[in-house]
């Protein structure tokens, strides 16, 4: 079994920066391909990153090119999202997620594809 366990997020206002991290722990945790979703209420849960410690090139969804970054750090099992410039529009519960799958920068796997996920922590971007 995996456990995901994340930290950072919060209130920001427009233009501002915030990182979210996310560790995953348990028998299975290494080389778990790891990345981020976000969701409001009433829609689906949106792909934000994804990156694998096979491919060294990530994942990330149009919204958020040039604003957010994802890097791994394979030995902890942690994955870093470094979030500037954000808007309002970026406001949503953010996931951690986990799984035995691969993505890189043409491919994000199917949402049911990713077997673990945390608990979510809230970004707030006020304008």
């Amino acid at each position: 079994q995996v456990q995901l366990a994340e930290s950072g997020g919060g209130s920001v206002q427009a233009g501002g920066s915030l990182r979210l991290s996310c560790t995953a722990s348990g028998d299975t945790a290494s080389g778990l391909c790891m990345g981020w979703f976000r969701q409001v209420p009433g829609n689906e849960r949106d792909g934000v990153a994804c990156i694998c410690p096979a491919s060294g090139f990530p994942w990330l969804g149009d919204p958020v090119k040039g604003r957010f970054t994802i890097s791994q750090d394979i030995a902890r099992n942690t994955i870093d999202l470094k979030m500037n410039n954000l808007k309002p529009e970026d406001t949503a519960l953010y996931y951690c997620a986990a799984g035995h799958l691969y993505c890189n920068s043409y491919y994000l796997p199917p949402v049911q594809k990713f077997g673990y996920w945390g608990q979510g922590t809230q970004v707030t971007v006020s304008s």
